[in-house]
């Protein structure tokens, strides 16, 4: 009796954690992306120049879409039977951009309060709350952004909370659900903030109201995460997004502008077992940039925007400079946007950090600096394996400027995102306006 009964404890603790372990994932079987472009068909583009976001720049040269990827990138590629000709003409050609810290959608266009959803300022600790649940597909800011030659952007959570939630990558293409605009198999990310917003936020009546406070909110909430992975068998959405965290499928995106706090923070990550993708608006990285590239995260910042807080006083002109030039270069430097102005010039964003750096001594050409608005913007997001290069097998998300792409005058002229022809600066119709748009009233239309 004994033997089966201990049997039988066997069979229902294998049964629990069976059931345990399938509840997070019939949990990460919903809101999957339904993005899926037209085919392309052929395309050539004849005679560019090129900056590759490899660190190369290819004068000269074809690029080659067949079925909505880079085929071929060469000299004096012969066009294919049906394909069609876009002739650059000299003129230069980027991947698309790619902006790491968005809110567009969550903070949308009009301002208003009633779509003023960014932050779900209730509790320090909301990591199962999710950024695209609050998105407004039709934010009119996206057809600006395309025109900027932004084809990819990251869109957070505010960060108001120790845990803000989860925030996704979507493709700059519309659709009437945030689903159809979602990055296929672009991975979650989770928005943790550091510093004054978090206490001041809840410092007038609870914790955290230091930032003594905000440490022991993050290590209380993932000692709690850690004991749900070894036992989920009660659901709990909050700490579903934290085990997702720990076991290296959710990137975590975290607000920080102090170096010692970015110390902290990567030692509370190392307590854990986690890791920190990339540190955002980290006006001090320069302080600590060695530590940072030797930890393989990348840094996102402003080029010049700062001072309108105490922790954003001690900035330089030369921060994103000095952490890409880390590590004998091997730092990963990202300019981002953080403001739906600043989305539609990245690259004049991306400009201005180059010009202070090589004002300050360094050597950083174009074919690099372009790299801060594409590729490590990639790879911040985990996705540098599909876009944010002109390579062969990449997704077609490609930029053709009028000059060149760091000049204060420059304007794209046609914008592809998968191969697909999204912005066309001849052609009116181009960006595709949001159902919103087609109800505003033009001045130059008939008001009766």
């Amino acid at each position: 009796m004994l033997k089966k009964g201990f049997l039988a404890l066997i069979v229902l603790i294998t049964i629990s954690c069976s059931e345990s372990s399938s509840h997070v994932a019939e949990y990460e079987e919903v809101f999957l992306s339904t993005y899926s472009p037209q085919d392309s068909g052929l395309i050539l583009i004849r005679n560019g120049s090129i900056l590759t976001g490899t660190g190369e720049e290819l004068l000269g040269y074809d690029i080659l879409i067949q079925a909505n990827q880079i085929k071929e990138v060469g000299n004096s590629i012969q066009p294919p039977a049906n394909s069609k000709i876009i002739e650059a003409n000299g003129r230069w050609i980027t991947p698309g951009l790619i902006d790491i810290h968005s809110h567009m959608g969550v903070y949308p266009s009009p301002s208003l309060r009633s779509n003023s959803d960014g932050n779900e300022s209730s509790d320090p600790v909301t990591p199962h709350v999710w950024a695209e649940h609050s998105f407004w597909t039709q934010d009119t800011q996206m057809p600006l952004a395309i025109k900027g030659g932004v084809t990819t952007f990251h869109v957070l959570p505010g960060s108001a909370n120790l845990f803000g939630g989860r925030g996704v990558t979507l493709k700059n293409v519309w659709s009437k659900s945030v689903q159809g605009m979602k990055f296929p198999e672009a991975p979650h990310s989770l928005k943790m903030a550091c510093g004054e917003n978090p206490k001041r936020v809840y410092g007038s009546s609870r914790q955290p109201k230091t930032r003594m406070g905000n440490v022991a909110g993050y290590r209380e909430t993932w000692i709690k995460a850690k004991e749900y992975i070894k036992d989920n068998s009660q659901r709990d959405l909050k700490m579903d997004t934290l085990k997702g965290v720990l076991e290296g499928e959710i990137l975590i995106q975290n607000h920080c502008y102090r170096g010692e706090e970015m110390l902290v923070m990567m030692e509370i990550a190392k307590e854990f077992g986690y890791k920190i993708t990339t540190f955002h608006h980290a006006v001090e990285a320069y302080k600590i940039a060695e530590e940072l590239a030797k930890e393989n995260i990348c840094v996102a910042a402003w080029a010049d925007w700062w001072g309108f807080k105490h922790e954003a006083f001690d900035m330089v002109w030369e921060n994103v400079a000095i952490v890409d030039q880390a590590n004998n270069g091997k730092g990963c430097a990202i300019v981002h946007s953080d403001s739906a102005i600043d989305i539609q010039r990245l690259n004049q964003e991306a400009a201005k950090a180059m010009a202070a750096g090589n004002r300050a001594g360094f050597d950083i050409p174009k074919k690099r600096a372009i790299q801060w608005i594409t590729l490590n913007a990639a790879k911040g997001l985990g996705i540098a394996d599909k876009v944010g290069s002109i390579e062969v097998g990449k997704m077609a998300d490609i930029v053709i400027w009028d000059k060149d792409p760091f000049s204060v005058y420059a304007k794209t002229e046609l914008v592809l995102v998968d191969g697909i022809v999204r912005y066309d600066i001849n052609d009116p119709s181009t960006p595709t306006p949001s159902d919103f748009e087609l109800g505003i009233i033009t001045p130059e239309k008939n008001r009766l």
